[in-house]
């Protein structure tokens, strides 16, 4: 099958390609992500490959199926991007990639926080200057702190689970479905609501939905902690990026590590080095010093991409014979 990869980079095209080999799609690279713009690109193609920010609303859906396109396979575990019910009436099939490296994800939240919480990062911009001050660089243990953990799917699990059995934390969960194993070994289970006014580190692993865009708000963080620690490498639109910025100008928030910014499409995985960013809200979050951002890398490792690409490679050929898709998405 003649494939379009949309925003595909470097590492896309390296693992795709090595992946194909198995699979034999003609697989074709392009440097602009999907958009009502670019959806002529994918003309000759019986499908395409997406990502995180690339557009799929009915207007783009619409177009991709007047070219013949069958088949949009995602190449993430999210798919708030999507308009299933359109996709559906256009019968084109859409799919994701569910599970690929839960510990990628888990590790890289872990990393984030004991960087933010320690000031490694503050400190590793310090002595490339050749300043060895450690004025302004205490940090805190994390043993025995309350950690709230949104989300105890297999990425929030494996984060529940280091930091109450490796780190000592006191570990707060919530989650419609509750894990017994986590339960075993000391977690609690609470609602949303109690979570985040009681724990002293927030990260979050949810999905977006309507019932979780902006869970962390103005109304939350007034019932917060004071000096709460938040951690997001999950959905940018978790969190009212605005009210955040209002709680780090009045001193209640500890410290933010984000790997996810809500209005994130069209300047992250893009070296913008040269150019004027017009996002004031970025801008002002980038000048806290108690604020980490990353460019949506938590995903990234080796063992993830490759992964990544197997499952969206047999998602592709399984619908080229006319194989049931394990991993489709359907509206509704």
């Amino acid at each position: 099958m003649r494939v379009a990869v949309y925003g595909a980079r470097s590492y896309d095209r390296q693992f795709l390609t090595a992946g194909n080999a198995a699979h034999g799609h003609d697989l074709v690279f392009l440097d602009a992500g999907l958009s009502p713009l670019t959806v002529p690109l994918a003309a000759g193609c019986g499908g395409v490959c997406a990502f995180v920010n690339d557009r799929l609303d009915a207007e783009v859906i619409e177009g991709l199926a007047a070219l013949g396109v069958k088949i949009a396979a995602m190449r993430c575990a999210g798919y708030n991007n999507v308009d299933l019910a359109a996709a559906a009436d256009a019968g084109i099939a859409v799919t994701r990639v569910p599970a690929y490296s839960p510990h990628a994800v888990a590790e890289f939240t872990v990393g984030l926080l004991l960087a933010l919480d320690r000031n490694i990062h503050r400190a590793w911009s310090r002595v490339r200057e050749n300043n060895y001050s450690l004025d302004g660089l205490v940090g805190r243990n994390l043993h025995g702190r309350l950690v709230g953990v949104v989300g105890t799917g297999q990425i929030g699990a494996l984060v529940a689970r280091t930091l109450r059995a490796g780190f000592g934390c006191e570990v707060l969960a919530s989650d419609p479905v509750v894990n017994p194993e986590l339960e075993a070994i000391g977690v609690r289970y609470s609602t949303p609501e109690a979570l985040l006014r009681e724990a002293e580190i927030v990260t979050l692993h949810c999905p977006l939905t309507p019932e979780t865009r902006h869970l962390i708000n103005a109304k939350t963080l007034a019932e917060a902690q004071p000096g709460l620690v938040i951690v997001n490498t999950s959905r940018g639109a978790l969190i009212d990026t605005q009210a955040l910025i209002d709680a780090l100008k009045t001193r209640r928030i500890r410290g933010v590590a984000l790997d996810v910014y809500e209005q994130e499409a069209g300047i992250f995985f893009g070296d913008l080095s040269n150019e004027i960013i017009d996002d004031d809200v970025l801008q002002r979050l980038l000048t806290f010093p108690n604020v980490l951002v990353t460019g949506h890398q938590a995903f990234l490792t080796e063992e993830a991409l490759t992964a990544i690409a197997e499952t969206t490679l047999t998602s592709l050929t399984d619908f080229e014979n006319g194989r049931p898709l394990a991993n489709a998405l359907h509206a509704g």
